[in-house]
């Protein structure tokens, strides 16, 4: 096929890039293989924790542990020009304020704020969000909605900051600049042999959009963001609701030229966390909309990682859920998508009724239930201050296999608020 020839050419500089980036199933899920899990010889397990039976009182507790961790982590790590991004090995890897991990901090700290609503978490949180007001003019990345909403997105909705509208309304103009109205997307990567790259995790950043339209009134921004969600809700994604990580689209047509995914196991699988991105990003996108096809398309894609033969029992998937069918591969599991998606579930259980919605909520509780055990919630004052360990950034490239990631902590933090809420 032309777009294997393709993936054959641009894989090396790829593998490499993506260390860097942001960066989905088989059609017949039935012939998946019977999975003998092997568990990789750096996992070590904490001391075990007799949480609440109650789930808004679990939730509680575990932030108040997850406050006591943080407080240690924002000792720890204390320039704001270099944020923590892992913790791997007894190694922090460190990411420069332009990084697309940055935001994932500082909103961190806003959930904490969100828990304790006091003025030390506030100061904090304010600190590491104002060291990001650059990058509202950031145009090396596509993951401008992920530094700045996670930030001054998190602060201007718990605290009405009228200074943080400015800047989301500029970096919401700065990530119009990747838009392509023929096309109908805005594109992700600007290196290697594409014509147009749009990965699945662009999903994310259009909450920039919505929430700027939402300041402005201007409708230009989420005009952009439904057409990118109907684009990618028709080219990304396989009839089983499965996900390919990147499309190609020409620049002529509009057409996608070739599909691929680089941080899962092969181009015919589905990457965990892309999975949770779409699953993310669609729902939130019914959120600002009330449009039923992306209603309809967050479903199912949950019911698509739900049902999937090869989930673990314990809802904690691993990094690429065909890695099974591959023999000899580590199956590493991925904190930083069960977070995601156990977030994500939360939110579209509150949009459904009945059996549906308990579903999704059941789901949601028992992956934090799960991250919240002694195999995957670190001590205090260990995994480098970092809550969740068994995280994988990027298989392929083998890097940060088996890891604490900001952005695993960020979603895991966020859906224990919102289980407090319902």
């Amino acid at each position: 096929m032309y777009w294997m020839n393709k993936k054959q050419q641009t894989i090396t500089s790829i593998l490499a890039a993506c260390i860097l980036s942001a960066c989905s199933a088989t059609d017949e899920q039935a012939s998946a293989p019977v999975v003998k899990e092997t568990v990789p010889n750096t996992v070590t397990y904490s001391k075990k924790i007799d949480w609440p039976e109650n789930n808004a009182k679990f939730c509680a507790a575990v932030l108040d542990h997850a406050t006591i961790q943080y407080d240690g982590f924002r000792k720890a790590y204390t320039d704001t020009k270099n944020v923590p991004r892992s913790y791997s090995q007894g190694q922090a890897r460190l990411e420069p304020m332009l990084g697309w991990t940055t935001g994932f901090v500082a909103g961190s700290f806003w959930n904490l704020y969100e828990h304790n609503q006091n003025q030390s978490w506030l100061d904090t949180a304010t600190e590491w969000t104002t060291a990001l007001e650059k990058n509202q003019y950031n145009r090396k990345t596509h993951d401008i909605g992920f530094i700045i909403y996670d930030s001054f997105g998190n602060g201007l909705r718990l605290t009405d900051n009228k200074e943080y509208e400015a800047v989301i309304v500029n970096a919401a103009k700065t990530l119009m600049e990747r838009y392509n109205p023929k096309i109908g997307v805005t594109y992700s990567w600007s290196w290697g042999t594409w014509e147009f790259p749009v990965i699945i995790d662009n999903m994310m950043n259009l909450e920039l959009l919505y929430r700027a339209s939402e300041i402005t009134g201007d409708p230009v921004y989420r005009d952009a963001a439904i057409s990118h969600a109907t684009i990618t809700m028709e080219h990304h994604f396989r009839d089983d609701y499965s996900s390919f990580h990147l499309v190609n689209y020409d620049r002529e047509t509009g057409k996608p030229n070739w599909k691929q995914t680089f941080q899962g196991i092969a181009d015919d699988s589905s990457w965990s966390r892309g999975q949770g991105w779409g699953l993310y990003g669609y729902t939130m996108s019914y959120r600002f909309t009330q449009d039923e096809k992306f209603l309809e398309h967050a479903k199912g894609i949950a019911n698509y990682i739900l049902s999937h033969p090869n989930m673990p029992d314990d809802l904690v998937p691993y990094f690429d859920y065909d890695a099974p069918k591959h023999e000899g591969t580590t199956l590493y599991r991925d904190s930083s998508a069960a977070s995601l998606v156990a977030s994500a579930l939360l939110e579209l259980s509150t949009f459904v009724e009945g059996a549906e919605s308990e579903r999704y909520y059941d789901a949601a509780m028992k992956m934090l239930r799960t991250l919240s055990s002694p195999a995957y919630l670190a001590n205090i004052g260990e995994n480098g201050h970092f809550l969740l360990k068994q995280a994988t950034g990027n298989f392929p490239a083998n890097d940060e296999l088996n890891s604490a990631l900001n952005y695993g902590d960020y979603y895991y933090l966020q859906a224990l608020n919102r289980c407090k809420a319902i």
